[in-house]
């Protein structure tokens, strides 16, 4: 059966991207791009590279993680906001969303019904990984099926934004184990959690 890893950027206090939703690594982000951070993405999840950023960095590698990703519709708006329709044309895109009618992308598949029955289809079709890109309250609403967590901790802190995980009612603790973990130069620790089993 395929996996669903929520791979996200999180600073150390829990916060993937500002009060107001925008692009954490923009121009009035707060996550810093280091050569380091780019290498060891390009090196071991190209695949999670946006296609202009592959096409500039002259980047053709596959990957071998995954090959789909699913994005909620406010993470998808700040692809739309800079002109990128699809920013994975090298992987099967979908976007959850109950507001947009119809995909401003030809290859982008739209979602509007239940998100874990949708998961769990894909789950149990052949291929590989299933990658989160988030945002926040697409992440709450899959927090039961996510498999693994690959989480790369920037070393800042903001304060207030959007959490890890949004739009859940009460508390469901799950337990992760530690699996791998990688310390770049730069500050930024890339680190593995699989989902314990029950």
């Amino acid at each position: 059966m395929r996996k669903l890893t929520y791979f996200v950027a999180t600073t150390l206090d829990g916060v993937i991207a500002g009060p107001d939703g925008g692009d954490p690594t923009g121009p009035d982000g707060f996550f810093t791009v280091t050569p380091d951070y780019l290498e060891h993405l390009i090196a071991h999840y190209p695949e999670t590279l946006p296609g202009p950023a592959r096409e500039a960095l002259g980047i053709t590698a596959t990957g071998t993680r995954f090959d789909t990703v699913l994005e909620g519709r406010r993470s998808y708006q700040i692809g739309l906001d800079a002109g990128v329709a699809d920013a994975y044309p090298h992987l099967r895109h979908l976007v959850f969303s109950r507001t947009l009618t119809e995909a401003p992308a030809p290859a982008v598949e739209l979602v509007s019904t239940d998100p874990v029955a949708r998961v769990r289809e894909l789950k149990a079709e052949e291929g590989g990984g299933i990658w989160l890109v988030g945002g926040a309250e697409l992440a709450g609403a899959l927090y039961p099926e996510i498999d693994e967590l690959v989480l790369k901790v920037n070393p800042v802190t903001v304060g207030a934004g959007v959490p890890v995980f949004a739009g859940k009612d009460g508390v469901s603790p799950r337990t992760f184990t530690l699996t791998d973990h990688t310390v770049l130069p730069g500050g930024t620790v890339f680190l593995t959690y699989a989902r314990a089993a029950a």
